[in-house]
């Protein structure tokens, strides 16, 4: 049975997680896509900064997302999914091993902690540095091989997610924009490990930039296409903003393919969660109106939860 979800991002922060989940219950939705990513930002592992977080023995993290999880499930929220910090790789980082030892490793932990079923984790981006899109793969799969262990160990499975690459304001493909692709490398690595370990989690925005049919992908993904980030861009920047928001021209229709959207799901007789991940509309709202954003946000999945129904 369908059911709604949103990204915490923006609207959840550690002093206030009864008021936060409560918001979330109040507008309609019944799920949640943790913003574990929060707690190590991208912008720092890019730049090589590293804070402690993660050095918390599991014990210690465990105690500290207790308030999460006591707080979610005293409001009648599911845990579905969360992000993995990101990126897991940079190039000539002397990060990296510490990114796939430690905090790859703790967030599966901490997110069975929570009952969480799924992980979103951002395949590596290398094609620019190795010039092959199959070698970036590889390195990528090399990644999570080395957690499939321990998600099996932990039932989770892990998510990657078509991405997109930018080289000097211009955007292309990046990891897992092939469907055909990606069905045969997600079925080969459950096969290897005996398991479903591994799955997919389609991004409507990074589409939407890049240009992907969106009926014809989600429908060859078929039942690997395991969560969903929901948002909405103009076509040219990542912006992660209300679905139905922009249009070409005055009085064009979206820039989004949204039938193609609900038609893909209609193929694959898609009956998981609808999941926002829209932070960022969270972040542009005043506190007074993030109440009023929420609620109109659950309306567009409850449009679209009816579509797949008609």
């Amino acid at each position: 049975m369908l059911k709604l979800g949103i990204q915490t991002q923006h609207i959840l922060k550690d002093d206030n997680l009864v008021e936060g989940f409560q918001m979330i219950r109040n507008a309609g939705f019944d799920c949640v896509d943790f913003s574990l990513h929060q707690y190590l930002l991208n912008v720092d592992i890019y730049q090589g900064r590293l804070n402690n977080f993660f050095d918390q023995s599991i014990d210690e993290l465990e105690k500290f997302f207790q308030q999460h999880k006591s707080a979610a499930e005293n409001a009648g929220i599911k845990i579905h999914q969360m992000h993995m910090p990101y990126p897991v790789f940079v190039e000539m980082s002397k990060n990296n091993d510490y990114l796939e030892k430690v905090m790859a490793v703790k967030s599966l932990q901490i997110c069975s902690f929570l009952n969480c079923k799924y992980i979103v984790i951002h395949g590596i981006k290398l094609t620019n540095f190795i010039g092959s899109e199959e070698l970036e793969w590889q390195q990528t799969r090399s990644f999570l091989e080395k957690l499939a262990p321990l998600a099996r160990e932990l039932n989770i499975i892990m998510c990657v997610e078509n991405l997109y690459n930018s080289t000097a304001k211009h955007l292309t493909e990046g990891p897992c924009c092939n469907a055909k692709k990606m069905i045969e490398r997600i079925d080969q690595f459950n096969d290897k490990f005996k398991a479903e370990v591994l799955g997919f989690c389609f991004d409507t925005g990074h589409a939407n930039l890049l240009g992907l049919d969106f009926e014809k992908f989600i429908t060859i993904l078929g039942d690997r296409l395991k969560v969903l980030h929901i948002h909405d861009n103009d076509g040219v920047r990542d912006l992660h903003q209300v679905p139905f928001t922009f249009s070409k021209h005055r009085e064009n229709p979206s820039t989004t393919d949204w039938n193609g959207f609900i038609n893909g799901l209609k193929n694959i007789h898609f009956d998981k969660v609808l999941n926002f991940e829209t932070g960022s509309v969270m972040n542009a709202f005043p506190q007074e109106l993030k109440q009023d954003v929420l609620i109109f946000l659950a309306k567009i999945g409850k449009y679209f939860a009816n579509k797949l129904k008609a």
